[in-house]
């Protein structure tokens, strides 16, 4: 689409992206991820520079959150050298739990895993006034300790967290401590049942019910998590 990659070029390339999600006969995950493949593909010769005013301008021109964090996430050079300033103006206006958990776990959670941020940074995210930063903070903790996210388990860091945000019961705040906790029973249940034991009068009945369901079963908890 651009032979110079200039970053004033960008959001004349994002158009061309969105229209091409618009122009797809069925607008569903597995077809929009195709076009941000496709994208990723065209985009392997691009600076970073280019790749970060693009995914800007995907998030705050056209709503395209999710296309946006994928592009980063899949341009290695984006990543690799990926700054907290940047982490954050990617997170800028994150505002439901979508938004907040593309964000989360596409971005900011595998960037701290790979150290690009650190433990200070996803601690001020949870003293945020803002519930959609605080949630971001546990989300961030997923990346620790799922497989699929690269993650190896991370008690210390995980349970850190959520000690910070155990008093919070915003709704959206308290389903992500029930996920965090979730993710990280697969890795270390003993460290689990001990936060449980710890905190039990001070947690909602929520992150009880589904963390304990997780202990138990060993499967997901039965309700949503949103």
């Amino acid at each position: 689409m651009t032979s110079t990659w200039n970053p004033t070029d960008a959001p004349a390339f994002a158009g061309q992206v969105v229209a091409r999600m618009q122009a797809l006969p069925v607008s569903n995950t597995p077809n929009r991820r195709a076009v941000r493949q496709d994208t990723t593909k065209q985009l392997k010769d691009a600076p970073r520079d280019f790749v970060l005013a693009l995914a800007l301008t995907l998030i705050r021109e056209h709503g395209c959150w999710g296309t946006a964090y994928e592009l980063v996430a899949y341009h290695t050079p984006t990543f690799a050298a990926l700054r907290l300033n940047e982490v954050e103006a990617l997170g800028q206006g994150i505002h439901s739990w979508d938004t907040v958990d593309a964000f989360a776990r596409t971005v900011s959670g595998p960037a701290w895993l790979k150290g690009r941020i650190t433990d200070a940074d996803i601690h001020q995210w949870a003293q945020s006034p803002d519930l959609w930063w605080r949630r971001a903070a546990l989300v961030s903790t997923v990346a620790l300790n799922m497989r699929s996210h690269g993650g190896y388990g991370d008690a210390d860091r995980t349970l850190a967290v959520c000690t910070m945000l155990v008093d919070d019961h915003e709704d959206m705040v308290v389903k992500a401590l029930s996920w965090a906790l979730r993710s990280l029973v697969v890795h270390d249940p003993d460290a689990v049942c001990a936060f449980l034991s710890k905190h039990l009068d001070r947690l909602a009945a929520r992150v009880k019910r589904e963390v304990r369901h997780k202990l138990d079963t060993g499967l997901k908890s039965p309700r949503r998590r949103l």
